[in-house]
């Protein structure tokens, strides 16, 4: 059993009952009411209980014990380095398309570590595979109602998930997703379809395998995403991995559809989703917004595009004004895959008088790939398409570009560095608000 460590407080919430007590970043909370918690799922049930008794490491290394009389349910106010405690459940498996190992080595080491943890999953969404789990993980995701997760399947086929996981453990999954099933425990299912391994007849297996679940009033399958493997230059040479043609994406296109249409008559929801990607590579429109019904895998690039189109849509009216002064010029950074779904929202923008928009759609040649998604650009391929050239006031910069809540690029450049390159400011954007506010700010209305 892996160590468990105090949890180290990164952040101290204003106003909370932790502000109030006087706990400060640089401290520890070693054990709650006698119980050393494992990770956050444990901090926050532990936390619950309207009396707390805290063993507490301060920055110094000084114990401290304390007892807190809340309300039930009341938020501490705490943030923590990380989310686990006791260390990552690594990956056990070897798949072949696997992002992790398609990266050039010498990068920073935490873009190495293969994440395959459940308690990732339930926090934030992240898919694991269910091949690494001992018999007390599983009672405890049943104990503490850890539900939905997020799952791998890529296929329902003994056989064809043991081939793509390399790991003998895969072939378990039907049993596993009876087992969600018979405790009303749900997960969200993805398929990343692999040409020549799991597609056209093995595709459809999959799928209808996965939409059985779909049934009762908590469906153990709530959602299924369907999405094209990526492929990088720096990929294992033996990995036997096809990349995924414009006729292939048609392809699959027409048999999802087929099936959904399917379960939609029978069960009242699509139940299958294809990523957003599926219809760029194949050159096809995007589905109308209403097919994405309440975007239960919009995480996975299923719906993304037509959801930030709706959202531009309503806060552009709200927002952008007809006239912008002093002028102001940009350039707005996107992968190739989106260059013409956005048309719509650059030509909205560039109706403003004084403000100009300027989009760069690229595709990575760092990675080695002729489409891009926006989330893939690295600063490399900023450098070598940018430079020399007049940005205008600044960079508009979609952050899923960068490291989770850090100013640094996939192949480890950072913002400053880029910026300091070009010779120009760099805005990273959150979201659809930070792009319009960005665009307006100090405007004067005329």
């Amino acid at each position: 059993m892996s160590t468990v460590n105090p949890a180290r407080i990164t952040k101290v919430l204003p106003d909370s009952i932790a502000a109030e007590i006087g706990f400060e970043a640089g401290d520890a909370i070693v054990a709650i009411n006698g119980t050393r918690p494992r990770d956050l799922i444990d901090y926050q049930f532990l936390c619950a209980d309207e009396v707390l008794e805290l063993e507490v490491l301060d920055a110094a290394g000084k114990t401290h014990s304390l007892e807190i009389e809340k309300d039930y349910d009341q938020d501490l106010g705490l943030e923590f380095e990380t989310a686990l405690f006791d260390g990552l459940i690594q990956c056990n498996n070897r798949c072949p398309f696997c992002f992790i190992d398609q990266q050039p080595p010498g990068k920073r080491t935490s873009l190495y570590l293969k994440d395959d943890d459940y308690r990732l999953s339930f926090l934030y969404g992240s898919y694991l595979t269910l091949t690494n789990l001992p018999e007390r993980e599983w009672q405890r995701i049943e104990q503490m109602r850890l539900s939905p997760l997020y799952v791998s399947v890529h296929a329902t086929e003994a056989e064809v998930r043991i081939r793509l996981l390399k790991n003998p453990r895969a072939g378990q999954i039907l049993q596993q997703l009876k087992w969600f099933q018979e405790r009303r425990l749900q997960i969200h299912a993805q398929v990343v379809v692999c040409p020549g391994i799991n597609d056209g007849k093995h595709l459809e297996q999959t799928l209808k395998d996965l939409a059985s679940f779909h049934t009762g009033e908590v469906p153990a399958v709530a959602s299924v995403a369907v999405v094209p493997v990526g492929l990088t230059r720096f990929r294992p040479p033996e990995d036997e991995l096809i990349p995924v043609t414009r006729e292939k994406a048609k392809e699959v296109i027409y048999q999802v559809r087929m099936l959904s249409r399917q379960f939609r008559q029978k069960l009242g929801s699509s139940v299958v989703w294809l990523a957003d990607e599926w219809f760029l590579i194949a050159g096809e429109e995007l589905p109308s917004e209403s097919e994405y019904e309440e975007y239960p895998q919009i995480d996975n690039g299923v719906g993304s595009i037509q959801l930030f189109i709706k959202q531009f849509a309503t806060v552009a009216a709200e927002l952008l004004p007809p006239k912008v002064y002093p002028q102001r010029k940009f350039t707005w950074i996107v992968g190739n895959a989106v260059e013409k779904a956005f048309q719509p929202i650059l030509k909205r923008l560039n109706c403003v008088e004084g403000l100009e928009v300027n989009m760069r759609a690229l595709c990575s040649d760092y990675w080695g790939q002729t489409i891009s998604v926006t989330g893939l650009l690295t600063g490399h391929d900023l450098l070598l398409n940018l430079e020399g050239q007049d940005l205008g006031d600044g960079i508009l910069l979609p952050n899923v570009m960068l490291k989770n809540g850090e100013s640094v690029f996939l192949d480890d450049m950072s913002i400053d560095e880029l910026a300091s390159r070009l010779n120009t400011k760099i805005i990273p954007l959150g979201g659809v608000e930070d792009l319009i506010k960005t665009c307006i700010l100090n405007f004067v209305q005329v």
